[in-house]
């Protein structure tokens, strides 16, 4: 047995201290990829009873589904809309788009149109990251044909965002005096948007000035630290999942487990983590395609919860940890893991 372990209450924890770091500035909880891996379903409606309102879905298919979770009220923000039919989509389901360019623009201002209906978008600016968004040399004309399009009723611009490296503060200042010379161009012409978005989970916490009106929070709602930052204890929050496999033989000093590479769990943390068991941290030794082996300890026996990554009282480490010693970010281990292990929600999901 291969099960990921979602605590919803140590998510509500990790949402409430969000909210209270973040404040007054409103969250945004980014569940796009399946909410992190954790099970989309039972993520938005536990943070839609804890108080959040916005939903930052990133995909067109994504909103939807938290449309079809949680109904008509959540503020749903997608900002990947690959095609005029996912444009439409996105008009018919009521969601909130980022336009990062002037093709898309048109392409939801002709959807809603055929819709009759007024969408509401948020204008992206290239702060420099060069992650979509629109050039700031383009961006007086960008601003201005929106200005047309929402006096003809086809859309109401409602916000201006953008991303940011978060690599350096130099750099990430540079990338703000940027955005708000959109924002004051966009006021210039003629358009009174009322929200801006700027930072993720990390800048949201150590900078304040970043935070704007909203903030979109992922990886620190999960309790996916970021590589090579505070740890969580520091951020005020706590891993929420643990990946549990059971212990299937064991041998010769080692104790076989049922997951593999096929599951998402990376070949090459063999041999440098320790993972959690009943007898406390053991070295990973080997990763094949469906099993790896564990160091042994006394009295191992098949059955056995071996925790390849979670809380800290599980003894093991954080996914972040893991992915530190592979040189990747914790989302990506997160994200690795199969769809095809249950997720299971402690305690279960309310409906």
């Amino acid at each position: 047995m291969t099960v990921l372990r979602v605590d919803l209450d140590a998510f509500s924890a990790n949402l409430r201290a969000i909210a209270s770091r973040v404040a007054p500035a409103a969250p945004m909880l980014v569940v796009k990829d399946d909410a992190y891996g954790h099970g989309l379903a039972p993520i938005v409606r536990r943070a839609w009873d804890d108080g959040i309102r916005w939903f930052g879905a990133f995909d067109v298919a994504t909103g939807r589904a938290v449309r079809a979770e949680l109904g008509a009220d959540p503020r749903v923000f997608v900002w990947v809309v690959g095609t005029r039919d996912e444009a439409a989509a996105a008009v018919a389901a009521g969601l909130d788009v980022g336009v990062g360019d002037s093709a898309l623009l048109e392409d939801i201002a002709h959807a809603a149109a055929r819709a009759g209906t007024a969408v509401r978008v948020h204008l992206k600016i290239d702060s420099g990251l060069h992650r979509n968004g629109v050039r700031a040399e383009e961006w007086p004309a960008f601003v201005a044909r929106a200005a047309d399009l929402e006096r003809n009723g086809a859309i109401v611009v409602v916000g201006v965002w953008s991303h940011i490296a978060e690599a350096s503060d130099d750099e990430d200042d540079a990338a703000r005096d940027v955005f708000d010379a959109a924002w004051s161009s966009a006021l210039a012409a003629g358009l009174r948007p009322s929200l801006r978005h700027l930072a993720a989970s990390a800048a949201a916490f150590a900078r304040p000035q970043f935070r704007y009106d909203l903030v979109r929070v992922g990886a620190f709602a999960y309790g996916i630290r970021s590589a090579g930052g505070p740890a969580e204890a520091d951020l005020g929050i706590r891993p929420i999942a643990a990946l549990q496999s059971a212990v299937q033989t064991v041998g010769a000093g080692a104790a076989a487990i049922g997951i593999g590479a096929l599951d998402g769990l990376p070949s090459t943390l063999a041999g440098r983590v320790d993972v959690g068991t009943p007898a406390g941290p053991r070295r990973l030794l080997h990763v094949d395609a469906h099993q790896s082996v564990v160091e042994g300890w006394t009295d191992a026996a098949p059955g056995d919860l071996v925790t390849i990554y979670g809380p800290p009282e599980t003894g093991a480490p954080s996914a972040t940890t893991l992915a530190e010693e592979i040189d990747t970010i914790g989302e990506e281990i997160a994200l690795r893991v199969s769809p095809l292990i249950p997720r299971e929600q402690v305690p279960p999901s309310r409906n």
